[in-house]
């Protein structure tokens, strides 16, 4: 049920941040009932001429209900509104035409690009919470002092039971099936311990407390005399990292390798937070695109990046969604293959008037652009996430 909560938090939060960024449209028609006769603007006093105040764009009629409080809140949560059902079908079937005609000053038409891309942002992330998509945070890291203990306590459990079973065998009175029973838990025994001690040997940090005697990981250096990070994972094996020498980086290293899940479920929460890092990383690439025609500025690089930004927001989660209502898994891994390049070709002819050939070059060029913003992007949230 908290999640359940949460989920409606965040979708409400979203909302209300896009409204923020967006502000209130002009077209809306009031309510035709009231409980306030204004002649002049509540907010600032101005006389009233239409249905807005000229002045400060507050509306002319007020109402003081709970009807018109429901009306706020589908209105500025879930952002209903004229221009949201004037600007999907747009984005989705002529998302260059959307992004000319917003360059060129309809503004009012349609909801601004900044506020669709916050608003699916966080109604992305109220359904992955509402449907218990999240990162794992049950990953146990590698807590070598923990490790080492229980290696010790192993080893002495298996040492005390060989010794109960040598005693045994000392009685002259066992019978030849006893004998041959104990004779082979003392074989099974003997290879558990050297075992134990061999790993015990091989692997560093389980041979108890370093130097220090705190019982933390002891510093390894390779053949060079460089330290290193040596990183286990769940199977034992091991790999073992230069430490960079940098306090911050190294520090980064130690939090993965003894919280994976934590550090996970903070990866996953800063990508919602700082989802809008994707669009000034992704404008340079696009003006590489267009570099030598002059009459495409940065402006027009940045409606066109969120407005595509958003639309691919929207079909992962449609895709989430359409998976967990049980479509064919066939029809999702063709929707994600060959909507987005679809959709960007559409969107580059239609926003910057491109030829056929123009276009398709520039999207083989945009689609090696995305994986490099990925990759900085995923960069970008690991060194976040270290702080």
């Amino acid at each position: 049920m908290s999640d359940f909560g949460e989920a409606i938090g965040t979708a409400v939060e979203g909302g209300l941040l896009a409204k923020a960024v967006d502000g209130d449209g002009k077209g809306d028609t009031p309510l035709e009932k009231g409980h306030f006769a204004e002649g002049t603007c509540l907010n600032c006093g101005t006389e009233l001429i239409g249905s807005h105040c000229h002045n400060c764009g507050q509306k002319a009629h007020l109402h003081r209900t709970i009807g018109a409080f429901m009306h706020d809140l589908l209105h500025g949560a879930l952002h209903f509104e004229g221009r949201t059902w004037k600007t999907l079908p747009m984005l989705f079937f002529k998302p260059g035409q959307l992004t000319r005609r917003y360059i060129e000053g309809e503004r009012a038409r349609f909801v601004s690009p900044m506020a669709l891309f916050l608003f699916f942002i966080f109604l992305m992330f109220a359904v992955f919470q509402f449907a218990g998509i999240s990162a794992p945070t049950d990953i146990r890291g590698d807590n070598g002092e923990a490790l080492a203990e229980l290696a010790a306590t192993e080893f002495e459990r298996v040492e005390n039971r060989l010794a109960e079973v040598d005693a045994q065998l000392a009685d002259p009175d066992l019978s030849d099936e006893e004998r041959a029973t104990l004779e082979r838990q003392q074989r099974e025994l003997a290879d558990q311990v050297a075992a134990i001690r061999q790993a015990r040997e091989n692997v560093p940090f389980l041979q108890g407390a370093d130097a220090a005697g705190d019982g933390s990981r002891p510093v390894e250096t390779d053949a060079d005399g460089d330290t290193v990070i040596p990183l286990t994972d769940s199977d034992g094996a091991t790999m073992r990292m230069k430490a960079s020498g940098i306090e911050w980086i190294d520090g980064g290293i130690e939090k993965w390798r003894t919280n994976p899940g934590l550090m996970l479920y903070k990866l996953q929460t800063n990508f919602y937070k700082f989802s809008w890092l994707l669009i000034p990383l992704s404008i340079p690439f696009v003006w590489l695109l267009f570099a030598w025609k002059r009459r495409f500025k940065a402006y027009d690089h940045a409606i066109f990046v969120t407005y595509s930004l958003s639309f691919m927001t929207l079909l992962i989660l449609g895709l989430v969604l359409a998976g967990m209502a049980g479509l064919h898994e066939i029809f999702i891994v063709f929707g994600t293959l060959l909507i987005p390049p679809i959709h960007l070709y559409k969107h580059l002819r239609g926003a910057y008037g491109l030829s056929r050939f123009s276009a398709i070059w520039r999207l083989v060029l945009m689609l090696l652009f995305i994986a490099i913003v990925l990759v900085l992007f995923l960069q970008l949230l690991l060194v976040i996430g270290v702080f």
